[in-house]
C-alpha cells in the first residue's frame, strides 16, 4: 500500500507539477501558494498545494493572467485541497475571458493577410480601409485586429 506524502520539497513539488523551482518561488512571492519552512529554512509544500500549482499551470496554459489566477485562488479554502467543484467554479469565472480570447485569436487568424489598421498608410489597401488614418482616433495598435475589420462591422449592422 502506497503511503501518501504529506509534505514535498521544492524540487519534488516542481517535478510533480512540471514547473521550475523558480516558478514556485515566484508563485509564493505573488501569494499564489504558501510553503512552510523547516528549522533549516527550507520550503515544504503540503499535498494540497500541488493541486493549486496544477491549477495555476493549467490556467496559464489557457492564457489566464496571473492577476485573474490570483483572484480566483484567493477564493479557495486555505486548509484543504481544491476539489473538482472548486475547479468547476473557477473555470466558469474564466469562461467569458476565454471566449473573448478565442474571438480575438479567430479575428487575428482570419485577418493576418489583410490590413490590420495600424495607421501605417503604406499598403494600397490602407487608403480603402483607413483613409486619412481615421482608425487612429480609436487608439494605438492594430485596431482592426482589436475591434474587427470594417467588413466585420458592416456585416453586424
Amino acid at each position: 500500500m502506497a503511503v501518501k506524502k504529506k509534505f514535498f520539497t521544492i524540487g519534488e513539488a516542481a517535478e510533480r507539477c512540471g514547473v521550475a523551482t523558480s516558478a514556485l518561488r515566484f508563485y509564493e512571492q505573488r501569494g499564489l501558494i504558501h510553503a512552510i519552512r523547516t528549522s533549516g529554512n527550507q520550503r515544504r509544500y503540503q499535498a494540497a498545494t500541488l493541486r493549486v500549482i496544477s491549477i495555476i499551470k493549467a490556467a496559464q496554459q489557457l492564457g489566464i493572467t496571473l492577476d485573474e489566477i490570483q483572484t480566483a485562488i484567493s477564493s479557495l479554502p486555505d486548509n484543504r485541497s481544491p476539489t473538482k467543484r472548486d475547479w468547476e467554479r473557477l473555470s466558469k469565472k474564466w469562461a467569458s475571458s476565454l471566449d473573448q480570447k478565442i474571438l480575438e485569436l479567430q479575428r487575428l487568424r482570419d485577418n493576418l493577410g489583410q490590413c490590420i489598421g495600424c495607421g501605417c498608410l503604406s499598403l494600397k489597401s490602407c487608403r480603402l480601409f483607413n483613409p486619412d488614418d481615421q482608425i487612429s482616433s480609436h487608439g494605438s495598435g492594430p485596431r482592426y485586429l482589436i475591434e474587427g475589420s470594417p467588413e466585420v462591422e458592416d456585416k453586424a449592422e
